[in-house]
């Protein structure tokens, strides 16, 4: 669980960067998103790339779920009928409800692909696919956050995945077995200072088409 869930907050660090290129101007953005899919060619056929990091990220996913259920199962085998009372903390908030941000997580992805990767049911009316080497990553985005309810889903599933990796993080600290005192301080504070940075990059971009900052 601690691996793949250090795989899947580096990937969601390097795609708020990119997504990022929003705040440059349209063709930043589309040129990125084209390029995601001709990248290394002729080493790799087109979309290789992508490819790549799809199987990489859905055999991670499968080991995730797996890991989860297994920790929670041992969890409940292990806790007796006596419940721990007076844990109100956040991280402890955190803790308890792992598997709840982590399912809001997953219904957030199938409906992010659907929304802006496939184009599909959930997708704006006006999306568009890649054509004749264009791609319009930029107009998908301004479309989709157009509508307030899928604006404000995105935003709320940006303070789950925060919750979700800030716990997450930190316990990779513990799991990888990082003794040091220097060690440790710089790996909890990357567990903090990493899951903040996704989050206001990320939620800066559906506010920023919601206010016409970016249009």
């Amino acid at each position: 669980m601690a691996v793949t869930g250090t795989v899947f907050a580096l990937f969601v660090l390097v795609h708020m960067i990119g997504n990022l290129k929003i705040f440059m101007d349209p063709e930043h953005l589309n040129t990125y998103a084209y390029w995601l899919r001709t990248a290394f060619e002729p080493l790799l056929p087109y979309e290789g790339l992508l490819w790549i990091m799809r199987i990489v990220l859905l055999v991670c996913l499968v080991a995730h779920i797996a890991a989860a259920v297994m920790i929670s199962s041992r969890a409940r085998a292990s806790r007796g009928t006596h419940k721990r009372r007076g844990m109100t903390n956040l991280r402890s908030f955190a803790a308890r409800n792992m598997l709840v941000t982590g399912t809001v997580l997953l219904a957030f992805i199938i409906f992010h692909l659907l929304d802006l990767t496939l184009g599909k049911a959930v997708a704006p009316s006006g999306y568009q696919h890649i054509e004749n080497g264009q791609a319009y990553a930029y107009e998908n985005v301004v479309a989709s956050f157009s509508r307030w309810p899928v604006a404000a889903f995105y935003m709320f599933a940006l303070l789950v995945l925060f919750v979700h990796l800030a716990h997450g993080l930190w316990t990779v600290v513990q799991d990888l077995g990082a003794t040091g005192r220097r060690t440790r301080a710089v790996g909890l504070f990357l567990a903090g200072a990493i899951p903040l940075a996704i989050l206001l990059g990320n939620i800066l971009i559906p506010i920023a088409v919601l206010t016409g900052v970016v249009k």
